[in-house]
């Protein structure tokens, strides 16, 4: 009964850690060789000190201290050591919490059914032992199985495989039959950054005369799609356009989500480093992105961002035989008729957000353009935006008038002002070499000459060999705009450190914290009125230190 009680101790504390790694789990994407390596890349996330040491000290407690037979000396050691070490340790921060999905509910009743299946197969173990040793005997089985609650959550991820598998096709076969009878247009869009932005931008343009559902938020992912279609888009038959973000984190998915979707207009907004290290180069990234092109029909209509060799690449395969470009650099003189149709010059940035004039290449027709935006890089997700919206029926001068009454996407360059007059750009969502810098830009072209323009930051991720190269880089462009530098997290942003220092920025002037939530306190703490604070990226818990 004693190595019964001690062994269902640690197997409550072995369910409790696997609950508590379902979230890192879950932020893995359910993908077991990500998750792994993530285990694997810190000693305390596979090994953590507690479980061992609490282990460790109850088992010698037991054979140091030799008590009389039926002495509760020992079950209480056992209890005690499972308690300690299945006690979890004090979170400070979580970003994006822990979502009680279907599929979650599902991964941990496995990863707890095939926990609870060892420990009873470890009791009947213990039993056949000699008394003295089957309370020390529970105590190990016990620390073994806390210590594998990440194993145990893989094994019960692979032994769903079917039943996850059957539910996306259920899933799939909805959303197919809810678009096979609404019947709209569907717009695709893909880029390693700016999907989200120009699919909003679009949205809003083209709502000026039809109506346009796009998916919402970042759901860019096959099931994302769907969920979005089987929420929002069954029966209504009132949609003329359905806009879908369709993002790319293995080889193959965008071609899945266009299977599903069919798209006849799709948009290539950029090809670069974002997710490098899933794609393993440029070109690959590429290929990826291109799948959202040759998924369209052959009637179909392709839109590519001009100035990005990749895309630009793309746009002179000559598929499909309506292919429009737009540029931000491009000289008039040179853009038709082989080059970009739509060209955005005499581009000015301010305060209040952007000025540029277009010019259709094709009619000559021309608009100045004034976005509320902040950001340099909007100016080519409203081009492509103004692209689809003018080949669907709109006039430049109907387009211009609905971009006057833009709104930045959810954390991406959003400015707001606090109560004590602290002007906040918040660009939290994700950083990319591109973005940043004009991120950076615009915090020196808001911040008052006056005030201090603080950076907040934990640096960009996800750039595979990249990584420390453009990190530094990062560092090297806010020493020319920022006059503080906050960073989170003092291991992924020491080669942003270095580049602030080798841009010769005052070391004082950079400080390094632990969590997001310190540098929160440390600007409310530090800025006054008129000073300006960017926050650049926002990492999720899988990469808290």
């Amino acid at each position: 009964m004693s190595a019964l009680i001690v062994l269902l101790i640690w197997l409550a504390g072995t369910c409790l850690r696997i609950y508590r790694q379902a979230h890192y789990f879950q932020l893995e994407e359910y993908m077991n060789a990500r998750y792994l390596r993530w285990v694997a890349a810190r000693r305390e996330r596979w090994l953590p000190s507690r479980p061992l040491a609490a282990w460790l000290t109850g088992t010698a407690a037991l054979f140091v201290l030799a008590e009389a037979p039926g002495s509760p000396l020992p079950l209480v050691l056992g209890v005690a050591s499972g308690v300690i070490a299945g006690w979890p340790p004090r979170r400070t921060e979580v970003k994006k919490p822990f979502r009680a999905t279907a599929r979650a509910k599902r991964l941990l009743a496995a990863a707890w059914a095939i926990a609870a299946a060892a420990a009873t197969a470890a009791l009947l173990v213990t039993m056949s032992l000699p008394d003295r040793l089957q309370i020390a005997a529970a105590a190990a089985f016990g620390a073994l199985l806390l210590l594998a609650a990440p194993l145990l959550l893989a094994a019960a991820n692979l032994l769903l495989v079917p039943v996850e598998a059957y539910s996306r096709r259920r899933f799939e076969q909805r959303a197919r039959r809810v678009l096979e009878a609404v019947r709209p247009v569907v717009i695709g869009i893909t880029g390693s950054y700016g999907k989200t932005s120009t699919k909003a931008y679009l949205a809003h343009i083209l709502n000026g005369r039809f109506k346009a559902y796009p998916t919402p938020k970042s759901y860019n992912t096959l099931m994302g799609v769907c969920l979005a279609i089987n929420n929002d888009l069954v029966d209504d038959y009132s949609v003329d356009y359905f806009i879908a973000e369709m993002g790319a984190y293995i080889p193959g998915e965008i071609a899945r989500i266009c299977k599903l979707t069919h798209p006849t207009i799709s948009i290539v907004v950029e090809v670069g480093p974002q997710h490098l290290e899933r794609f393993g180069s440029l070109e690959n990234i590429a290929i990826a992105k291109y799948e959202i092109i040759k998924a369209l029909p052959p009637n179909g209509v392709g839109i590519f961002n001009w100035d990005n060799p990749f895309v630009r690449e793309m746009y002179q395969r000559g598929y499909p035989q309506t292919r429009i470009a737009v540029s931000r650099e491009a000289d008039l003189a040179d853009a038709a008729p082989d080059g970009p149709r739509f060209v955005a010059s005499e581009i000015v940035e301010h305060a209040a957000g952007l000025a540029f004039t277009v010019t259709d290449t094709h009619t000559m027709a021309q608009e100045r353009f004034n976005a509320p935006l902040l950001g340099r890089h909007n100016v080519t997700n409203i081009l492509l935006a103004t692209a689809v919206a003018v080949h669907e029926g709109m006039t430049l001068r109907e387009v211009a008038w609905r971009v006057t009454s833009l709104q930045p996407a959810e954390a991406r360059l959003m400015r707001q002002t606090t109560p004590e007059g602290i002007t906040i750009l918040n660009d939290a969502y994700s950083a990319n070499p591109v973005g940043a810098e004009n991120a950076l830009r615009a915090l020196a072209l808001v911040g008052t000459n006056s005030g201090r323009r603080l950076l907040v930051t934990p640096g960009m991720v996800e750039l595979g060999p990249l990584m420390v190269q453009e990190n530094q880089r990062l560092g090297q462009i806010a020493a020319q705009h920022a006059t503080d530098v906050v960073l989170v997290g003092p291991e992924q942003t020491a080669p942003i450190r270095d580049g602030l220092l080798s841009a010769g920025f005052d070391q004082d002037r950079v400080h390094t914290v632990r969590a997001l939530s310190d540098a929160v306190k440390w600007y409310k703490d530090n800025l006054r009125a008129g000073d300006t604070v960017l926050f650049l990226n926002d990492l999720p818990d899988t990469y808290s230190t």
